[in-house]
């Protein structure tokens, strides 16, 4: 064959096959040594390892320690987040095996404080954070003590019990008795943790307290206050029940389950019911004593009403307050989250006056308080789930948790009263997936809204300069 005819066939060759020999080679030199590395890849973790103690979602601290490797030229970096670890892994140009550091994650202390400085920090590297002033600005904010002294928290638990009786309307005297019954129950759970009893005992505990306190609570009539016969035992024990969900993590949990990482969310949704299990159980236990000692409380036949409209915004924002306190956030974390949840039940109070159920309207709520969480967390630099909590911890069914319950156990030989009492539980736990739905819900369709505004708001910034 000629050589024109070849160069031919070399030339449609090339137009369909790409050459190997020809490509440039593009592999960094390792600038990097071993040394360095591992002090990175050893910061990125601790602050991954913090940021998921006090409460951060996986999605998060996966992005935060690629952006921290990122930061000081580690890159790419693997990171696999699980429920009680973190793993990452660098591999350098031209080393013989990859460096990799994993570190143990024990134990959830919600912390929010702890979470806008880390995040506050994060933002420092990215802009040019020396690395050693990184390692110890991490350190010193990891050995930082909680905010607030215990009996600040045992009185902000007691004020989110109050905050809930607040909205069903009660007078001066139940709500001295919800504030009464959740100290008491919040004392216990800390004594409990003090000698290292598990928390689900600590959810026993806590669950029997209220509810024997509750059923004492129409001992007052005989006293002689008018207050005393207008006592609902069934909103204090509602009051103690959003008390003892409100540290569980469910819009966490359902978020890690739409990011992907099903390890962490199965880990976050078994701590889920196993401890509202351990209040079921509490409240169980307590509704068996008051009634063998003849003080058992009758399954009421309708829902509890919720007061006055202006009622119920006070008290959501006596329980934002009071959960912002309780996760030990600052006076700025605290203010949005009260003005948060006055969005969030607005969003519930609107569904419900057009016609939706109390499921879809709580959904509703959840995604309109997470939505606009998401996009002000951003200039107002809050940690976006601390907000996003305070805002739909309202509208959590407590009061449909203790009714279902209550009919389950004074239903007897009935099965009317018990099927009821099954409806009612059922009915409850789809409110909770509603929240958690809504409130992931608005947090991915936020994400873009607030990087849309973000990157305007430094082209402006760019202009400008």
């Amino acid at each position: 064959m000629s050589p024109t005819p070849l160069r031919l066939l070399s030339s449609l060759r090339r137009l369909v096959h790409t050459d190997g020999e020809a490509m440039l080679d593009t592999q960094l030199l390792p600038v990097i040594d071993e040394a360095l590395s591992t002090r990175i890849l050893d910061l990125a973790i601790r602050i991954g390892e913090t940021m998921l103690v006090v409460g951060a979602p996986a999605n998060e601290v996966t992005l935060t320690i690629v952006r921290v490797c990122g930061a000081y030229g580690l890159d790419p970096v693997h990171v696999d987040v699980t429920y009680n670890s973190i793993t990452i892994a660098h591999s350098r140009p031209g080393a013989s095996r990859p460096t990799t550091l994993l570190r143990v994650v024990r134990g959830s202390v919600p912390d929010h404080a702890k979470l806008q400085r880390l995040q506050a920090l994060v933002t420092e590297i990215t802009g040019g954070l020396p690395l050693d002033d990184a390692i110890s600005r991490c350190r010193a904010i990891r050995r930082l003590p909680f905010r607030y002294r215990p009996a600040i928290v045992v009185a902000s638990q007691a004020s989110l019990a109050t905050g809930v009786a607040i909205m069903f309307g009660a007078n001066w005297l139940a709500l001295v008795l919800s504030f009464i019954a959740a100290a008491l129950a919040a004392t216990t759970q800390y004594a409990l943790a003090r000698a290292r009893v598990p928390y689900f005992f600590a959810q026993i505990a806590g669950g029997f307290v209220l509810t024997v306190v509750a059923a004492l609570s129409p001992l007052l009539q005989y006293t002689g206050l008018d207050a005393a016969a207008a006592i609902r035992p069934s909103v204090i024990v509602a009051s103690g029940i959003v008390l003892m969900l409100a540290g569980l993590t469910v819009v966490g949990a359902a978020q890690d389950a739409i990011d992907g990482f099903a390890l962490t969310a199965t880990g976050r949704i078994l701590e889920l019911t196993t401890q509202t299990l351990g209040v079921v159980l509490g409240i169980l236990a307590g509704l068996e004593t008051v009634r063998v000692i003849g003080l058992g409380m009758s399954a009421p036949s309708n829902a509890l009403p919720l007061g006055p409209v202006s009622v119920q915004f006070v008290g959501a924002a006596v329980i934002a307050i009071a959960v912002a306190v309780y996760n030990g956030a600052g006076a700025r974390i605290i203010v949005v989250s009260a003005a948060l949840s006055l969005v969030a039940w607005a969003g519930y109070v609107g569904a419900s006056g057009l016609g939706f159920d109390v499921a879809a309207a709580s959904g509703i709520g959840a995604f309109i308080g997470s939505f606009v969480g998401i996009v002000v967390a951003y200039r107002l630099h809050v940690p976006s789930v601390a907000i996003t909590t305070a805002a739909i911890l309202p509208l959590v069914p407590g009061a449909a948790v203790f009714r279902g319950l209550l009919g389950v156990v004074e239903s007897g030989e009935d099965p009317a009263v018990l099927m009821t009492g099954v409806t009612t539980l059922a009915g409850a736990a789809t409110i909770g997936v509603a929240l958690a739905v809504g409130a992931s819900l608005g947090i991915y369709l936020g994400q873009p809204v607030r990087a849309t505004l973000s990157s305007v708001v430094r082209a402006r910034a760019r202009t400008r300069r």
